[in-house]
Protein backbone atom coordinates (compact mmCIF):
# COMPACT_ATOMS: atom_id res chain seq x y z
CA UNK A 1 0.00 0.00 0.00
CA UNK A 2 1.23 3.41 -1.21
CA UNK A 3 2.17 6.02 2.00
CA UNK A 4 -0.64 8.15 2.44
CA UNK A 5 0.70 10.89 4.62
CA UNK A 6 0.87 13.97 2.31
CA UNK A 7 3.88 14.91 4.35
CA UNK A 8 6.37 12.09 3.17
CA UNK A 9 8.98 13.55 0.32
CA UNK A 10 10.01 10.63 -1.87
CA UNK A 11 13.79 11.16 -3.42
CA UNK A 12 14.17 8.74 -6.32
CA UNK A 13 17.58 7.95 -7.98
CA UNK A 14 16.94 6.50 -11.77
CA UNK A 15 19.07 6.33 -14.54
CA UNK A 16 20.73 4.15 -17.02
CA UNK A 17 23.24 1.61 -15.86
CA UNK A 18 26.15 2.06 -14.36
CA UNK A 19 25.52 5.38 -13.53
CA UNK A 20 26.39 5.66 -9.88
CA UNK A 21 22.36 5.58 -8.49
CA UNK A 22 23.04 3.29 -5.55
CA UNK A 23 25.82 5.13 -4.49
CA UNK A 24 24.08 8.02 -5.20
CA UNK A 25 21.07 6.85 -2.96
CA UNK A 26 23.19 5.62 -0.28
CA UNK A 27 25.09 9.03 -0.20
CA UNK A 28 22.05 11.00 0.17
CA UNK A 29 19.88 8.81 2.79
CA UNK A 30 23.27 9.19 5.01
CA UNK A 31 23.76 12.63 4.58
CA UNK A 32 20.06 13.50 5.20
CA UNK A 33 19.76 11.06 7.82
CA UNK A 34 16.79 8.78 6.25
CA UNK A 35 16.46 5.59 5.07
CA UNK A 36 17.88 4.42 1.34
CA UNK A 37 15.24 2.03 0.08
CA UNK A 38 17.74 -0.74 -2.37
CA UNK A 39 17.00 -1.84 -6.05
CA UNK A 40 15.11 -4.99 -5.52
CA UNK A 41 16.01 -5.94 -9.19
CA UNK A 42 20.07 -6.81 -7.80
CA UNK A 43 18.28 -9.31 -5.30
CA UNK A 44 16.05 -11.06 -7.57
CA UNK A 45 18.36 -10.75 -10.66
CA UNK A 46 21.85 -12.24 -9.36
CA UNK A 47 20.79 -16.21 -9.91
CA UNK A 48 19.29 -15.26 -13.40
CA UNK A 49 22.41 -15.56 -15.81
CA UNK A 50 20.45 -11.79 -17.75
CA UNK A 51 17.74 -14.94 -19.23
CA UNK A 52 15.11 -12.56 -18.44
CA UNK A 53 11.24 -12.89 -18.75
CA UNK A 54 8.32 -10.61 -18.85
CA UNK A 55 7.37 -12.98 -15.30
CA UNK A 56 10.80 -11.95 -13.72
CA UNK A 57 10.35 -8.39 -14.84
CA UNK A 58 6.46 -8.57 -13.08
CA UNK A 59 7.79 -9.91 -9.80
CA UNK A 60 10.56 -7.34 -9.72
CA UNK A 61 7.65 -4.69 -9.96
CA UNK A 62 6.08 -6.63 -7.17
CA UNK A 63 9.11 -6.75 -5.17
CA UNK A 64 10.55 -3.02 -5.37
CA UNK A 65 7.16 -1.82 -4.66
CA UNK A 66 6.74 -4.21 -1.49
CA UNK A 67 10.35 -3.25 -0.48
CA UNK A 68 9.65 0.43 -0.88
CA UNK A 69 6.01 0.46 1.03
CA UNK A 70 7.65 -1.93 4.32
CA UNK A 71 10.57 0.52 4.53
CA UNK A 72 8.42 4.08 4.64
CA UNK A 73 8.07 3.19 8.16
CA UNK A 74 11.11 3.63 8.55
CA UNK A 75 11.67 7.32 6.94
CA UNK A 76 13.20 9.80 8.93
CA UNK A 77 13.06 13.85 8.51
CA UNK A 78 9.55 12.80 6.25
CA UNK A 79 11.88 11.66 3.39
CA UNK A 80 12.66 8.54 1.90
CA UNK A 81 15.65 8.32 -0.42
CA UNK A 82 14.81 5.39 -3.21
CA UNK A 83 17.66 3.67 -5.30
CA UNK A 84 14.87 3.15 -8.55
CA UNK A 85 11.71 2.65 -9.06
CA UNK A 86 9.14 1.14 -10.48
CA UNK A 87 9.47 3.15 -13.91
CA UNK A 88 12.83 1.02 -14.00
CA UNK A 89 10.86 -2.14 -14.84
CA UNK A 90 8.84 -0.35 -18.20
CA UNK A 91 12.18 0.59 -19.20
CA UNK A 92 13.58 -2.78 -19.20
CA UNK A 93 10.23 -4.74 -19.96
CA UNK A 94 10.01 -2.52 -23.40
CA UNK A 95 13.41 -2.85 -24.31
CA UNK A 96 13.78 -6.33 -24.01
CA UNK A 97 10.14 -7.12 -24.43
CA UNK A 98 8.55 -4.70 -26.84
CA UNK A 99 6.18 -3.55 -24.19
CA UNK A 100 5.00 -3.23 -20.68
CA UNK A 101 2.00 -5.97 -18.45
CA UNK A 102 -0.63 -2.69 -17.72
CA UNK A 103 -0.23 -3.63 -13.79
CA UNK A 104 3.18 -1.95 -14.19
CA UNK A 105 1.98 0.51 -16.20
CA UNK A 106 -1.11 1.94 -14.30
CA UNK A 107 0.80 1.40 -11.23
CA UNK A 108 3.68 4.21 -12.57
CA UNK A 109 0.94 6.50 -13.01
CA UNK A 110 -0.26 6.53 -8.96
CA UNK A 111 3.27 6.26 -7.20
CA UNK A 112 4.17 9.39 -7.23
CA UNK A 113 7.71 10.43 -6.27
CA UNK A 114 8.38 14.30 -5.54
CA UNK A 115 12.07 14.70 -7.10
CA UNK A 116 13.84 12.22 -9.54
CA UNK A 117 17.86 12.63 -9.52
CA UNK A 118 18.36 11.24 -13.16
CA UNK A 119 22.10 10.68 -13.18
CA UNK A 120 23.62 11.49 -16.23
CA UNK A 121 26.04 9.02 -18.18
CA UNK A 122 29.31 10.76 -17.69
CA UNK A 123 30.85 8.21 -15.29
CA UNK A 124 32.98 5.45 -16.97
CA UNK A 125 31.41 1.66 -17.58
CA UNK A 126 31.80 -0.48 -14.54
CA UNK A 127 31.35 -4.35 -15.43
CA UNK A 128 28.97 -6.05 -13.19
CA UNK A 129 27.52 -9.24 -14.05
CA UNK A 130 24.13 -7.36 -13.58
CA UNK A 131 24.71 -4.67 -15.96
CA UNK A 132 23.61 -5.60 -19.80
CA UNK A 133 23.99 -3.14 -22.27
CA UNK A 134 27.54 -0.54 -21.95
CA UNK A 135 26.84 0.42 -25.52
CA UNK A 136 23.20 1.98 -24.91
CA UNK A 137 23.81 4.47 -22.37
CA UNK A 138 22.92 7.16 -24.27
CA UNK A 139 19.97 6.00 -25.90
CA UNK A 140 18.72 4.98 -22.14
CA UNK A 141 19.55 8.45 -21.25
CA UNK A 142 16.75 9.29 -23.83
CA UNK A 143 14.41 7.16 -22.53
CA UNK A 144 14.47 7.59 -19.41
CA UNK A 145 14.17 11.69 -20.08
CA UNK A 146 11.16 11.00 -22.34
CA UNK A 147 9.62 9.04 -19.73
CA UNK A 148 10.03 11.32 -16.85
CA UNK A 149 8.62 14.40 -18.80
CA UNK A 150 5.62 11.43 -20.02
CA UNK A 151 4.73 11.53 -16.12
CA UNK A 152 5.37 15.60 -15.94
CA UNK A 153 8.41 14.67 -13.06
CA UNK A 154 10.16 17.24 -11.34
CA UNK A 155 14.04 16.38 -12.71
CA UNK A 156 17.25 17.02 -11.40
CA UNK A 157 19.99 15.42 -14.30
CA UNK A 158 23.42 14.90 -12.17
CA UNK A 159 26.56 14.86 -13.23
CA UNK A 160 30.41 15.24 -12.30
CA UNK A 161 32.92 12.35 -11.03
CA UNK A 162 33.34 11.63 -7.71
CA UNK A 163 32.92 13.81 -4.74
CA UNK A 164 31.39 16.25 -7.11
CA UNK A 165 28.85 14.36 -8.83
CA UNK A 166 27.62 13.25 -4.79
CA UNK A 167 27.77 16.78 -3.60
CA UNK A 168 26.11 17.71 -6.68
CA UNK A 169 23.22 15.26 -6.05
CA UNK A 170 22.83 16.37 -2.21
CA UNK A 171 23.16 20.28 -3.93
CA UNK A 172 19.81 19.08 -5.70
CA UNK A 173 17.91 17.66 -2.86
CA UNK A 174 18.50 20.35 -0.76
CA UNK A 175 17.32 22.80 -3.11
CA UNK A 176 14.46 20.82 -3.34
CA UNK A 177 13.86 20.70 0.03
CA UNK A 178 14.05 24.08 0.80
CA UNK A 179 11.59 24.82 -1.79
CA UNK A 180 9.12 22.49 0.15
CA UNK A 181 10.08 24.14 3.62
CA UNK A 182 9.12 27.73 1.77
CA UNK A 183 6.01 26.28 0.15
CA UNK A 184 4.81 24.40 3.33
CA UNK A 185 5.46 27.42 5.70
Amino acid sequence: MEESSTSLIKIAVVGPESTGKSTMAQYLAQQLDTICVPEYARYYCQDLNNQYTVQDEVNMYYGQIALEDSLIPLAKQNLLICDTTILTVKIWTDHLFGSTPAVVTDAIKSRQYDLYLLMDIDLPWEDDPLRDFPNEREHFLKIWKKELANLGAQVALVSGLGEERLKNGLESVTRFLDTKKIRNT
